[in-house]
């Protein structure tokens, strides 16, 4: 009989231990923020709100990662389980993503790109929340007027005389503006590559005269736009809908259902109406999100907010002088305190590291002087990599924030302190190391007790110019989820939003003035007194 007991008392101590052990998952994994991001633009940002609205009713934990610079990226972090969810379209999904054509309505694209996201990466499209936002080509109503332009086949015989300012997410995707080209012979004057936000001031003063916009901006009433309709139906449906990780799907079923409570409720009239508030009425994007979700009756604590941004309409972030920016900046504080943190850990852990290798690596090459140059040009390579395209080859290695950031940033600084160190030393008073090993000094001698000293002022120079190209490279680091001072930046840019652009543009610049200062009081404490003066 108690041989028989054995086994299935161990089986219950193994089910009892499986299932403490699954209990601490679940626990731990409650605990732990969801990662909520979005695409810089401002329909992204506030649908992104929204969901970290929707999970942090049902008591989840939310770290919101806004403003990723285009559709690659968010999507590259959320294959890799950086980021849990993120909005996303149908079209998008099928055309940039698989680089598909579309083929079908809206459900027999939505079918594909489920079934195909989760088969080659294994993350889920959840249920559309109810509306399509396509892109638009707009003009300045005033001239579609007078051109008579109505359509895109029209657009194609009066392009050669126009020109053309777009997006750079369009113009590098097969449903952007070289599928547009091929689907219609539209071939304009010039074109410009404009930030979302930017188009809208271009076209406004007459720098371009057709942008591609989406259907659902609040935008095109406030600037009086036309949209050419697409006769020929050349961009696929554009379904809104949460983008999940596998990870997140299969370890937050709760969360998962959370979010699913917004399907099909998202009206484009409800979303259109949220953008203007964002775009038109400079509200901040907290509380469109916050109305949104009361309107379509997911939310009651939003009511009292999106009723205050209705009786005052002028408390918006956005402002027409610059006198308002301390007023908003003593308003976001307690953020912008967050965020210039998070900046100064990016540059001093960055910077460091970067002093602790190029300092003895410029030593070094003064003693191996024949491979010096190729060292130091292979350094100066790194900085011919713009900074946006340095951060997004840190993905795939190191994931997104503050990882990837702080290595794109040390490979930035090698160089200003690689070159000024092997030069300093080399340079360094010939006459002075020659009666220095005249008078028996050893080479460590001649190093720590003249070169080095006489070659303090050229080597903080370059610590000083890697720390003011630190301070504003790291303003990028907010387009792969780093934070930092670029977050209100890239914010502002999306929202055209030019108070909360300087909110985060004032205190890096005083930063980095800061930073300069201090290291060339450090610089007159290490050079010595004859060098000073």
């Amino acid at each position: 009989m108690n041989g028989g007991r054995r086994p299935a008392a161990a089986v219950l101590a193994a089910c009892a231990v499986w299932a403490a052990v699954a209990a601490a998952d679940r626990a731990a994994a409650q605990t732990t923020p969801i990662v909520v991001a979005s695409k810089p633009f401002a329909e992204s940002y506030l649908l992104a709100e929204a969901f970290a609205q929707v999970l942090e009713s049902h008591g989840y934990p939310v770290d919101r990662r806004p403003g990723f610079a285009s559709t690659e990226l968010v999507f590259q972090a959320l294959v890799r389980g950086d980021v849990d969810v993120y909005p996303e379209y149908t079209g998008t999904g099928l055309a940039a993503i698989l680089g598909e054509t579309a083929a079908g309505g809206s459900a027999e694209v939505f079918r594909r790109v489920s079934d195909t996201f989760l088969a080659r990466w294994g993350v889920r499209w959840l249920p559309p929340l109810g509306f399509e936002n396509t892109y638009a080509i707009a003009m300045r109503r005033t001239a579609a007027d007078s051109l008579n332009l109505r359509t895109l086949t029209g657009l194609a015989d009066a392009a050669p005389e126009l020109g053309g300012g777009f997006s750079p997410d369009f113009m590098g995707r097969a449903d952007g503006l070289d599928g547009l080209t091929a689907a219609y012979g539209i071939e304009f004057r010039e074109t410009r590559s404009l930030l979302q936000a930017v188009k809208y001031q271009a076209l406004a003063e007459g720098a371009v005269d057709v942008i591609d916009a989406y259907s659902t901006d609040g935008a095109i009433s406030r600037h009086d736009l036309t949209v050419l309709a697409d006769d020929r139906r050349f961009f696929p449906p554009y379904d809104a809908a949460p983008l999940v990780s596998g990870d997140f799907y299969d370890s937050r079923p709760e969360a998962v259902l959370a979010l699913a409570r917004l399907a099909g409720r998202v009206d484009v009239e409800a979303v259109r109406r949220a953008n203007e508030r964002i775009e038109v009425d400079g509200a901040p994007v907290a509380e469109a999100a916050a109305r949104l979700l009361a309107d379509i009756g997911l939310s009651e604590a939003g009511l009292e907010n999106a009723e205050g941004e209705r009786a005052q309409p002028n408390r918006s972030p956005r402002r027409s002088t610059l006198l308002a920016l301390p007023a908003y900046m003593w308003g976001e504080r307690a953020e912008l305190a967050g965020q210039v943190a998070r900046h100064l850990l990016l540059v001093l852990v960055s910077l460091g590291a970067a002093i602790l290798v190029a300092l003895p690596a410029g030593v070094a090459l003064e003693r191996r002087r024949s491979i010096a140059e190729a060292v130091i040009r292979t350094a100066g390579l790194l900085q011919t990599i713009p900074g946006i395209a340095l951060l997004a080859f840190m993905i795939p290695v190191f994931g997104i924030g503050v990882a990837p950031a702080v290595v794109a940033l040390f490979l930035y600084s090698l160089l200003p302190i690689l070159r000024n160190t092997y030069t300093g030393i080399v340079e360094a008073a010939p006459d002075a190391v020659s009666a220095g090993r005249a008078l028996g000094m050893t080479e460590v001698q001649l190093l720590t007790r003249i070169r080095m000293p006489l070659a303090a002022p050229v080597i903080m120079a370059g610590v000083r110019t890697a720390a003011v190209i630190n301070v504003g490279t790291a303003t990028l680091a907010a387009f792969i989820g780093a934070g930092g001072l670029g977050d209100p930046i890239v914010a502002g840019l999306a929202l055209s939003d030019p108070v909360m652009i300087l909110s985060g543009a004032v205190p890096a610049a005083i930063l980095a003035v800061f930073g300069d200062w201090t290291l060339a009081r450090a610089e007159s404490l290490v050079a010595p007194s004859g060098v000073r003066s």
